[in-house]
């Protein structure tokens, strides 16, 4: 077979299987009329993809005066995929299958010690993972790791995370794909959020897109025409070196973020001490706010005036038609509603702000998304030709157990 007929074919099984996941139970007629493809090479495709255990006879539908036609869906446990998302504090991690169907395992807080202990963690929840749900481990065919910063796809470290050590002099990739023994993808937890809730989410058809995730650390996902922007090196939507807030020439700027340094939790918590000459956590302040403290009320204003800066710089950039808040402390409403209030009045064009639908899950969505699409590429060797994810109706997705 020639290289031109291969890669046609891949392209032909592609198309086959994508009708299938989008529209399944179908028929070989549906497909013809979806893919243009001949009935032949659908019948051709069509077995081998049975034959491979991909996709299974369903049943028969009516045809025209009392024709039957066989109709076919996927298989959905034919294999799985490990989405994993890592913060700097806590580790999320569950198994999707090929259908998407999301099975939400494994909680657990993130190891301190950061580098080859944070790898080996994520390795041993994905085997409880498995184990819990009678997965056999041979079919987890790939793992999709969201993390905080930048993963370099040259030397498989992440850079700009500094709130897990090591991982910016570590083969990252090779580490996880050694412990974990398949195909790994690293990507930014927020680039994962803002495709999770563009798919599920509060973004569903929304192709100009901004996630801003405020927790340990403070991060932004784009999405502009409809495509993820990544920029040169993996580094776009690092809103915590926007060069405000905190002092951008201080040294500790060059590490944490000029901005984190101020809308983060250690800058809220910081502040409020400055304020009030105590300490409190994060969810204590806002606890004192609504209980009139006034120094708490103070540094939440503070904190949503900052939020507001940084988010009319991503506007007057990329004007997104909405800004969705995530994070532990970016969903909260007493923060986005003062950030509402004082948008307006330092950016001049109205702001759609809204909090995120999926809430925690939002990394996880996106990761299996990510990992769906790479797999199908795997699968069937050839990537969508628009660059499109290939992925299930949203209103098919389902999750089998609620995140704890």
């Amino acid at each position: 077979m020639s290289e031109t007929l291969r890669i046609s074919r891949k392209f032909s099984q592609r198309a086959v299987m994508e009708a299938i996941i989008q529209n399944g139970p179908i028929s070989r007629a549906s497909i013809a009329k979806q893919t243009g493809l001949s009935k032949q090479t659908i019948s051709e495709i069509v077995r081998q993809l049975e034959l491979d255990d991909w996709v299974r006879e369903t049943g028969r539908t009516s045809g025209h005066v009392g024709r039957t036609a066989v109709t076919y869906e996927l298989v959905p446990d034919a294999a799985y995929i490990a989405a994993v998302d890592l913060g700097g504090t806590k580790i999320r991690l569950a198994i999707a299958d090929l259908a998407c169907q999301v099975f939400a395992e494994e909680v657990a807080a993130t190891d301190r010690r950061g580098g080859q202990f944070v790898v080996n963690q994520i390795a041993e929840l994905c085997a409880q993972a498995a184990e819990h749900l009678s997965i056999p481990r041979e079919r987890i065919r790939m793992a999709v790791i969201g993390a905080p910063g930048a993963p370099d796809a040259k030397t498989g470290r992440i850079l700009l995370a500094p709130n897990i050590s090591d991982f910016d002099t570590m083969n990252v990739a090779a580490a996880f794909e050694k412990a974990l023994g398949v195909d790994v993808i690293l990507e930014n937890d927020v680039n994962l959020a803002v495709l999770g809730e563009n798919w599920l989410g509060q973004g569903q058809g929304i192709d100009n897109l901004a996630f801003i995730a405020v927790g340990t650390g403070i991060g932004g996902g784009l999405m502009v025409g409809g495509q993820l922007v990544r920029g040169a090196m993996n580094a776009a939507g690092e809103l915590g070196f926007l060069p405000f807030g905190a002092d951008p020439f201080d040294p500790e700027s060059l590490r944490t973020g000029a901005f984190e340094r101020v809308t983060a939790s250690i800058g809220i918590m910081e502040h409020y001490a400055a304020a009030s000459g105590e300490t409190a956590t994060v969810p204590a302040i806002f606890e004192r706010a609504a209980s009139g403290d006034v120094h708490a009320a103070a540094t939440l204003d503070e904190t949503a005036k900052y939020l507001a800066r940084g988010i009319s710089a991503i506007a007057a950039i990329a004007n997104p038609e909405k800004v969705i808040m995530g994070g532990s402390i970016g969903l909260r409403l007493e923060l986005i509603e003062r950030i509402r209030k004082f948008l307006p009045t330092c950016f001049p064009y109205p702001v759609d702000i809204e909090a995120s639908q999926l809430g925690p899950r939002a990394a996880i969505v996106g990761a299996a998304a990510i990992g769906l699409s790479h797999l199908h590429n795997a699968l069937f060797g050839a990537d969508a030709p628009d660059s499109r994810l290939s992925l299930p109706p949203a209103e098919t997705v389902t999750f089998k157990e609620a995140l704890r």
